[in-house]
């Protein structure tokens, strides 16, 4: 199935304000956004989503790792390329991606604690057993961000599942990230 890659021009008129905004944030309309515009209300959900999960207690490095490792396990290679290139802007140690985007474990204990429980949210799914769940509160986690775990996979499903479903191109400010599951 293909959708339309919007541009602000073409775009449904209650999504044209949304990619403007995103051009003047970021110097370009990513694909992503220019695809969900199609459903206007996807766009702008998916983007609050992303405000209100920038607003939990994960650090900015905690955060990537959620959402690359909800995009990994559903093998979205635009997710992947996108959200490895934005952690390398917020300074998450590439180490940490590397690991991530090759499927290995992260050297950090409680970083891999995080990761091994949104895997586990991912794979069940939302049915974590209570030792996964034991492990990542030993870890030194909280029973809250158990919950905002959820909201991160909420927000990488709805992208991966709309690049899934419209097969959207990847532009070229992540093409040195591309990524595909070998596997």
């Amino acid at each position: 199935m293909t959708y339309p890659v919007h541009t602000i021009e073409t775009a449904p008129g209650a999504a044209k304000e949304v990619l403007a905004a995103a051009q003047k944030a970021r110097g370009f309309v990513p694909n992503l956004y220019a695809v969900m515009a199609d459903a206007p209300a996807l766009l702008k959900a998916y983007l609050r989503v992303g405000e209100l999960f920038d607003e939990t207690s994960f650090s900015p490095t905690e955060r990537q790792i959620v959402l690359l490792t909800v995009s990994y396990e559903n093998s979205c290679e635009y997710c992947m390329a996108a959200h490895s290139a934005i952690a390398g802007m917020q300074k998450v140690p590439g180490d940490v991606v590397q690991a991530i985007r090759e499927g290995t474990p992260i050297t950090d204990p409680k970083l891999q604690a995080l990761h091994s429980f949104t895997r586990s949210v991912v794979a069940s799914p939302g049915r974590p057993t209570d030792a996964q769940a034991a492990s990542f509160l030993r870890a030194g986690y909280s029973r809250s961000q158990i919950l905002e775990v959820v909201l991160g996979v909420a927000m990488k499903t709805l992208s991966n599942y709309t690049n899934h479903l419209a097969d959207t191109p990847l532009d070229d400010a992540f093409a040195k990230q591309r990524w595909s599951k070998t596997g």
